[in-house]
């Protein structure tokens, strides 16, 4: 079924930690509503909304560290994380 994926250590870690945020986030959806705010980003988000955008400006980054520069990754997984975290903060 998945024969087709590459299946390395860092791979599924990365699929698991999503996973698990995602189960993070739902569990904490149900316990304590989130309401919309307005932070630095254009728009009223709520949480999920935050989450998202977050992963998506993660995703984006790690993308173009990857095309643009013989750095290790892990860097850029470690940056992508920071700003993962300013946006759920402050966005």
């Amino acid at each position: 079924m998945f024969a087709w994926m590459t299946w390395t250590p860092p791979v599924a870690i990365f699929f698991i930690c999503v996973g698990l945020m995602l189960v993070g986030m739902t569990l904490w959806q149900i316990r304590s509503p989130s309401i919309e705010r307005k932070g630095w980003l254009p728009i009223p988000t709520t949480r999920g909304d935050r989450l998202f955008i977050g992963l998506l400006t993660a995703a984006y980054f790690n993308l173009a560290w990857a095309g643009l520069s013989d750095i290790h990754q892990g860097f850029a997984a470690a940056i992508a994380f920071v700003l993962l975290l300013i946006v759920m903060r402050w966005g």
